[in-house]
């Protein structure tokens, strides 16, 4: 229900709120399973969850959302090609070279996509601060909520793109739309409130039928919270952008759907964490961090960093997806190799970066931001407040 209002919504503002907006209600399960895990000060758990939840997107949701679009392009470029050679004497020789072509072109992102890539910068750059205190407070609350409106205000001052009609939208949402006048906005109103009161009542049985299932089944609870529950909590977020994907010309747009929960993951989900545990013991208090959850936080880190440089040069590429999927996978089934992963991680940001300062690749992400921010002003907003 909030994925059909939030889709509802973005017809009314600029694509990039849109998808801030979208992602922050679609993970709206995700804040209240670590919402619960914080007021119960469960911190093994705590750290858990957020990081499984950030694995998953970059290692899981970021190259499915590639194979979609790239299998649907194909799948097109098949189609296309049967129909006219079904009219001609032309043989079928050609279908493999091209569906490969179809099938290998990276996801090329439009220029007013560089405000959610850069958006990635400030809150990847303040975890070093945390993960060198080992602390988590309210302090670091701020700064990461702070980080979370700046990027509002500029993604505000984009300006909206046109759409191209309801045509492809799931039946509820062209439903709403086709509402007139008070109609249509208490529509997506009701579809956010009884989603919403849905996830606050549901939130704490659904972490406890899971921590139940994970003994019951004799698996890990960290491991269970790590990777299930984020899973399961993230999936509105999977659907709409699955959905997108599949219309090839989305595809950004589906990214980009995924890149602002990753922001949104880093900034209000994790600034969220240190006011519930506060609460929950009656005071201020910080969460502190044993060098197991230190070791899980840099090796979040060290992915959301390579990703942030994969997607710099404004393109996602098959090979980029492989790689940062067989990675996530081989640290899902060997959680015990945290460490080399990390490692591995850390020497292809190297590559990266030799890769740019040789001039091999370009940090597009930086060009295109400058540009969009003088074309649109989008620091006006962050200047008047």
């Amino acid at each position: 229900m909030i994925a059909w209002a939030a889709e509802s919504a973005q017809f009314f503002v600029s694509q990039a709120l849109s998808l801030a907006i979208l992602a922050w209600l679609q993970t709206l399960p995700e804040f209240a399973v670590e919402a619960v895990i914080a007021w119960e000060q469960n911190v093994p758990l705590i750290t858990a969850n957020f990081t499984g939840s950030l694995r998953l997107l970059v290692g899981v949701g970021w190259p499915l959302i590639y194979f979609t679009a790239a299998i649907s392009a194909k799948n097109r470029q098949m189609r296309a090609l049967r129909a006219e050679l079904a009219c001609s004497n032309q043989t079928s020789a050609l279908h493999p070279s091209i569906a490969e072509r179809a099938f290998f072109d990276p996801i090329r992102l439009d220029k007013d996509h560089a405000v959610e890539v850069m958006a990635l910068i400030p809150p990847l750059l303040y975890f070093w601060v945390i993960l060198f205190k080992g602390t988590l407070n309210m302090i670091d609350s701020i700064f990461l909520i702070l980080f979370y409106v700046a990027y509002l205000i500029v993604a505000k001052n984009l300006p909206a793109k046109e759409e191209d009609g309801t045509h492809e939208l799931p039946k509820v949402t062209a439903k709403v739309l086709s509402l007139g006048g008070w109609k249509r906005p208490a529509a997506i109103i009701l579809l956010f409130l009884v989603g919403g009161v849905g996830i606050m009542f549901i939130a704490r049985p659904f972490l406890h039928s899971m921590l139940g299932l994970a003994t019951t089944l004799g698996v890990s609870q960290f491991v269970f919270v790590q990777w299930v529950a984020p899973f399961l909590s993230e999936f509105p977020e999977k659907v709409s952008a699955f959905y997108w994907a599949r219309t090839v010309r989305k595809a950004p747009m589906a990214f980009m759907n995924m890149v602002s929960s990753n922001i949104n993951q880093w900034t209000l989900l994790i600034g969220m964490i240190p006011i519930v545990y506060s609460l929950s013991c009656g005071g201020y208090s910080a969460i502190i961090f044993d060098q197991h959850q230190k070791t899980e936080i840099l090796l979040t880190m060290a992915q959301s960093i390579l990703g942030f440089l994969l997607l710099a040069n404004m393109e996602f590429r098959a090979f980029e997806a492989g790689g940062l999927f067989g990675l996530w996978l081989v640290q899902f089934i060997r959680p015990d190799f945290r460490e080399e992963i990390t490692i591995i991680y850390f020497a292809w940001i190297a590559f990266e970066l030799v890769m740019t300062l040789t001039g091999r690749r370009k940090l597009a992400a930086f060009r295109d931001f400058k540009e969009q921010w003088k074309l649109h002003s989008l620091g006006k907003g962050l200047v008047h407040r």
